[in-house]
């Protein structure tokens, strides 16, 4: 990815929250983090340490309290289609059909229905759900219903993906099932993706640099690049001695070292 171009620029953001008694919480100080178009970043660090603070800030739906942040140049103030959201509630509409749930953004947006009916379609196959266009949430399974969500957000094309540990719902073998699926759809599309995570084995598997953040107020502790090549293996010693280098940080930030 070293050639390509910076998609997320995000400079020096500190966000505060007011508390009563007039002081302020810290949550964010100081981020400073250079995103390259196409590129698949994992964000990861203790609980609390403002990873989903940082993440809606991204997306628009938080004000950055001190710095700046910009999308291919421009600055970051407010939601935009250039951003979409997966979160980890699957947050569908359950009166809607899975093709209405992806159609959502479009209409709002006024494109035509057959335009729409175009275009979800072509995301309902590449998240593998052919054939359940006509189902309700209800009739999804929990990895089906974040396809859906996936879809929704990549039905828009933006320009980057946000993911608040989409995944974190689901059990073990759908988890690592969508994890793969994830990787195949991010190859296809060729998206931007940022993806919060706890899990320091699903960030290894999935990113091409893991960043992590320290406990709070939030900064940029360390930087991982991932070499290792795809598909991964995560018996391979090499994925099991950077899973456990990763460990051991947040492990010492868990001891105040």
């Amino acid at each position: 990815m070293d050639g390509n171009e910076v998609s997320l620029s995000i400079e020096h953001v500190t966000k505060t929250f007011p508390r009563t008694g007039g002081d302020e919480l810290v949550a964010l100080e100081n981020i400073d983090i250079q995103v390259k178009d196409g590129e698949f970043v994992c964000i990861l660090g203790p609980s609390g340490c403002g990873k989903t603070t940082l993440l809606r800030i991204i997306a628009g739906l938080e004000s950055k309290t001190s710095g700046t942040m910009s999308l291919r140049g421009k600055d970051i103030s407010e939601p935009g289609s250039d951003r979409g959201m997966v979160f980890q509630e699957f947050a569908l509409f359950p009166w809607r059909t899975v093709r209405r749930n992806v159609e959502f953004g479009l209409e709002v947006k006024g494109v035509p229905p057959e335009e729409r009916k175009k275009v979800s379609q072509k995301y309902i196959d590449l998240v593998g759900l052919k054939g359940f266009e006509d189902s309700h949430p209800n009739q999804l399974s929990g990895g089906m219903k974040q396809r859906v969500g996936i879809a929704r957000a990549l039905a828009n094309e933006p320009a980057i993906l946000l993911m608040d540990e989409p995944f974190g719902a689901l059990d073990a073998q759908t988890r690592n099932q969508m994890q793969k699926e994830l990787l195949r759809i991010w190859q296809e599309t060729k998206k931007t993706i940022i993806f919060i995570t706890h899990s320091v084995d699903e960030a290894v598997f999935l990113a091409d640099r893991v960043i992590v953040l320290t406990t709070r107020p939030g900064k940029v502790k360390t930087i991982h690049q991932i070499e290792l090549p795809r598909p991964r293996d995560r018996a391979s010693q090499d994925f099991i001695n950077l899973r456990k280098t990763i460990l051991d940080e947040l492990e010492q930030q868990r001891q105040g070292v």
